[in-house]
């Protein structure tokens, strides 16, 4: 029998940037792959973005050194479709991730730009259906605190 999770998150931070900078680190394929796509230990076999509403983000990824996850080689992948984007203010996206192709989740995802402070509030909402054999809400949130950590110090560098 199949199991699914339903379980939704919301992480708030703070950017030093502008809402214009910090939309860009999103909506720029370079910028969106530095932050995003590359890191330690990763192995990035593709990376494709059309940012655009209806236009798609897809990657496939996995560990470099072939470090092996549940006793095999594992491959990662995330197909995204962007549904809603206000410059500045709003993306929402949809999005699905599997491993070895073997879907585990389909998430529905809003990143939100608010002026703040001489710089910028993020609010990121996460709405996800996991399913069995993935990884559920609490690995979902401390990859995304990760990602948007990534963010804040590209944001600082460049």
């Amino acid at each position: 029998m199949t199991t699914t999770t339903h379980a939704s998150f919301v992480i708030e931070r703070h950017y030093s940037a502008a809402p214009p900078r910090v939309y860009a680190a999103w909506s720029d394929p370079e910028a969106k792959r530095t932050w995003f796509v590359e890191g330690e230990g990763w192995d990035i076999q593709s990376f494709n973005i059309d940012f655009r509403e209806g236009g798609s983000e897809k990657s496939v990824y996995g560990f470099r050194r072939g470090e092996e996850v549940f006793g095999e080689k594992t491959a990662f992948s995330n197909e995204t479709i962007f549904n809603e984007i206000i410059e500045n203010e709003r993306i929402v996206f949809t999005y699905s991730m599997a491993r070895n192709g073997r879907r585990f989740s389909v998430s529905l995802a809003t990143v939100e730009i608010k002026p703040a402070d001489k710089g910028s509030r993020l609010i990121f909402t996460e709405h996800g259906a996991f399913f069995e054999g993935g990884d559920n809400v609490t690995m979902r949130e401390q990859g995304w605190q990760e990602l948007l950590g990534k963010l804040d110090a590209f944001l600082a560098n460049t």
